[in-house]
């Protein structure tokens, strides 16, 4: 696997495990899946990192996305609200993440021109 597909399990595994509270409080059983998720997520990350990613890029990526993801999965699966507020706050992190690894590729690109 590739530093981006341990990233993508990252932040699927983190969102699990963050979903799996939730659904805890009525099926104490999901607390496991808590454990595993976020035990998964924790590595995954450090894969994306020890495969090359930088830890500006992996980390804000992962946090970044598990909180929308989260969000959004919370009002398909228990139905919580989504305003328009939140939908605003989701598009500024996404914007957030976007100048975090397009300045991340601008620094690689200017250390390989500098000798």
């Amino acid at each position: 696997m590739n530093k981006w597909s341990f990233l993508v399990l990252a932040v699927f595994l983190e969102v699990s495990g963050s979903l799996s509270l939730k659904a805890a409080l009525d099926a104490p059983g999901f607390y496991a899946v808590v454990a595993v998720g976020y035990v998964g997520a924790f590595l995954a990350l450090f894969m994306s990192l020890r495969k090359g990613m930088g830890l500006g890029v992996g980390y804000g990526i992962w946090g970044a996305s598990g909180v929308a993801l989260t969000a959004i999965m919370s009002l398909v699966i228990f139905g919580e609200p989504f305003t328009l507020l939140m939908g605003i706050g989701i598009a500024a992190i996404m914007g957030g993440v976007l100048l975090v690894e397009l300045g991340s590729q601008a620094a690689q690109k200017a250390q390989e021109i500098t000798p």
